[in-house]
């Protein structure tokens, strides 16, 4: 719980300007939980990740498909989907910074995809993505989309809530869901899911995840892959750059509305 006047924290970089510790050196960019301040003094640094930008990518990227956005898609897909060609994945959120390199990962282990998002411009991002179904879940109803393209195999869920319900309905017998986030509970209502039980005749398996309890297992292989994927432009992102803490806020507040496609980056300070 934050302290009114308290900085808020956040996963971002960090450049250092001042070093006591051996293993940072003036000039390194740090990857870590940071508050939101133009200057900061950090005594912990156990969790920091120096990083080496080899490919000279803009910093953002390290705060978005090759940071925490990056390892939350990667880490979560690796070790729960069990990815079969030829099977098909839901992937809901499709457009945002998670959702879009998730689409990504099911394409390349050759599954067919359904993809949903909150508008037209949104659905089109879908489709530059590789979706092979990418529908506007506010103008058409999820539940016959899935009836039509279904049965899923594995369902990424950012949602939760009566999409959840419907991914459970249209699931296919040993399913896999990937319990990534539940944006329809963020505001603190709740919904009862009503069909729960077809997770025993099903024999669906769903996992939630910590990304960072997943990190010893796969950080090594993703900061070798991703970054050089991202500069050969093998990986699509977006990204939607807010500069200056004042505007944190609207930031923010566009997140939760679902008003931004891709990776929203608060640039605090400039180098």
């Amino acid at each position: 719980m934050y302290q009114i006047g308290d900085s808020i924290e956040c996963f971002g970089i960090g450049v250092v300007l001042r070093s006591e510790n051996p293993a940072f050196q003036v000039g390194d960019h740090l990857h870590g939980s940071h508050p939101f301040q133009e200057y900061f003094v950090l005594q912990q640094t156990d969790s920091l990740i120096k990083i080496h930008n080899e490919y000279h990518l803009p910093w953002s990227v390290f705060v978005g498909i090759a940071g925490l956005s990056g390892k939350t898609a990667y880490f979560g897909w690796k070790e729960h989907s069990r990815a079969k060609k030829g099977e098909v994945a839901f992937v809901t959120s499709g457009a945002g910074a998670v959702g879009s390199f998730v689409i990504q990962l099911a394409k390349r282990d050759g599954m067919r995809v359904i993809a949903s998002a909150g508008s037209d411009d949104k659905v089109e991002f879908l489709k530059e993505l590789g979706a092979d179904v990418a529908f506007n879940y506010k103008t058409t109803k999820t539940s016959e989309i899935l009836a039509k393209e279904g049965p899923i195999n594995v369902y990424w869920d950012n949602v939760g809530g009566e999409t959840l319900e419907a991914a459970l309905h249209a699931a296919a017998k040993h399913a896999r869901f990937i319990e990534c986030g539940m944006i329809s509970t963020y505001d603190g209502s709740s919904q009862s899911i009503s069909n729960l039980i077809s997770i025993i005749p099903k024999e669906i398996s769903i996992n939630g995840f910590v990304t960072t309890t997943l990190s010893p297992k796969y950080l090594e292989t993703f900061e070798r892959e991703v970054p050089a994927l991202v500069a050969s432009k093998e990986l699509m992102y977006r990204e939607v750059v807010t500069r200056g803490l004042e505007n944190a806020e609207v930031a923010f507040d566009d997140f939760i509305k679902g008003a931004l496609t891709g990776k929203s980056v608060v640039i605090v300070a400039d180098e």
